[in-house]
């Protein structure tokens, strides 16, 4: 895969150059002069609360070759001090940003796999990975780097790589529609269709719609449904005769199904056929949602023609992202689940049921606000509580405005109100759970990222008990 040029940077930004070499060859790009490297291209990126414009000389101090701005003040003394350096000046640093990513994604010729859903796109991207990297030097998404500046951050660190796997995540109506556009991916997946950012988009018809962005940037790209998910399971009924479309499941009949399964909280087991052979699958993790990714890996694996003992061993091999389902024993045999970075409905509940699993030790849920759900916050908070009581969940810990209605229900239903704490303050959570947690318990700590509940994880985990 060959870099870009400064002169294929101006002509697809339509920018000026303001001092420089147009043979210079862009290699590695940056917008954080906190961790640029000598060499780097610095794109100044400007958003709603902060402009990197005001940085480029700092980028260029640190050891940058190139700057991309949209806004300076350049003065004669600039031409000798930077002699050496490359400057152009783009009138949007952020749109010249998808149309350098766009031309790097046109000059490479191997295969891009993109994710989207509303719920476990990571860990579903982490394990898509896993099974790719089997055949093909692979690229991914690192962290949650999924939206309009870092998939095009992501796209531009491509270098020897000979394949891409993508997540794209989104708010509202039209960011999905961009990344697939910059992307253009090659296989499409969508994980499932549920309610996070619901109090944006105002549906799961809407959120449906949504999601079905990631087919626009490619003509005629594969597609791979999760056919358990009702919406996912009614669209792809409606265009599997004009669509190229793969099917993973558990219930429903589908092109890759899980047949039994055998769950524990260390991981799973299943069979799946595949070419005519049943084939028996270890997922390193626990939970059924992990069965369905382990399942949609399988699909993209056969789309790309990768053998099946290499599939097996991706999926088996395949390590989470931090701070999602992230597992951790202290020595006094206290466990701590980190699934702090993002919540839904769908997950809350998934975490809760896997949280059950320890029937044979005390569980604590320690649970925050599901953000972004509107009108819909306080049933979906209800339901969460509902599910804190199904499940049999020994002590419930809960902050967070909407939180409250977690506790409210929990006890409505039945759990006794000694083993339910409400805190309006994250602190005085963290220090009531401090006090709590008893040797050999298994603590579950979540909520949406905004919540910064990763935060009460990372103090228990360094806290002597």
């Amino acid at each position: 895969m060959r870099n870009l040029s400064l002169k294929e940077i101006i002509k697809v930004t339509n920018a000026e150059l303001i001092q420089g070499n147009q043979e210079y060859i862009c290699k590695n790009f940056s917008k954080d002069t906190r961790t640029i490297q000598k060499g780097d291209t610095y794109i100044a990126i400007k958003g709603e609360n902060f402009n990197g414009n005001l940085f480029w000389e700092q980028a260029l101090e640190k050891g940058a070759d190139c700057v991309i701005v949209s806004e300076i003040q350049y003065k004669k003394e600039y031409i000798k001090k930077y002699e050496s350096k490359n400057i152009i000046k783009v009138k949007d640093t952020l749109q010249a940003l998808y149309e350098i990513a766009k031309l790097k994604r046109d000059l490479c010729k191997i295969p891009v796999v993109a994710i989207t859903g509303s719920v476990g796109k990571t860990s579903t991207k982490d394990m898509v990975a896993s099974v790719v990297s089997q055949k093909y030097k692979t690229l991914k998404t690192i962290g949650n780097n999924n939206n309009n500046i870092g998939l095009p951050f992501t796209i531009l660190k491509l270098q020897d790589e000979e394949a891409i796997v993508l997540e794209m995540g989104m708010n509202h109506l039209g960011e999905i529609s961009l990344l697939s556009n910059i992307a253009k991916p090659d296989i499409c997946v969508i994980t499932n269709i549920g309610t996070a950012h619901i109090g944006n988009l105002g549906s799961r018809e809407n959120i449906l719609k949504a999601k079905l962005e990631i087919l626009e940037g490619t003509e005629n790209p594969s597609i791979v449904v999760n056919n358990d998910n009702d919406l996912l399971h009614k669209w792809q009924e409606e265009n599997k005769k004009k669509r190229n479309i793969t099917t993973f499941g558990i219930e429903n009949e589908s092109n890759y199904q899980a047949t039994d399964i055998m769950l524990n909280k260390n991981g799973s087991k299943f069979n799946c056929k595949i070419e005519n052979q049943e084939i028996n699958i270890n997922v390193p993790v626990g939970g059924e949602h992990f069965v369905l990714n382990a399942l949609c890996a399988v699909s993209v694996g056969k789309l790309l023609n990768i053998e099946t003992n290499k599939i097996k061993q991706g999926i088996e091999e395949f390590e989470l992202t931090k701070k999602r389902m992230e597992i951790t024993e202290l020595k006094n045999g206290i466990k701590i689940i980190n699934d702090a970075y993002n919540a839904g409905l769908e997950s809350m509940k998934a975490s809760l049921k896997y949280l059950s699993e320890y029937n044979e030790n005390r569980t604590i849920a320690v649970l925050g606000d599901m953000l972004e759900l509107g009108e819909y916050s306080k049933d979906f908070h209800e339901q969460v509580g509902e599910a804190v009581y199904k499940n049999g969940i020994d002590v419930l810990m809960c902050q967070g405005e909407n939180a409250k209605y977690i506790a409210k229900k929990a006890e409505e239903k039945g759990m006794l109100p000694e083993n339910i704490y409400y805190f309006e303050d994250k602190n005085e959570l963290e220090k009531a759970l401090q006090k709590e947690v008893r040797l050999k318990d298994v603590v579950l700590i979540k909520a949406s990222n905004g919540m910064k509940f990763y935060e009460i994880a990372e103090n228990l985990l360094n806290s002597a008990f």
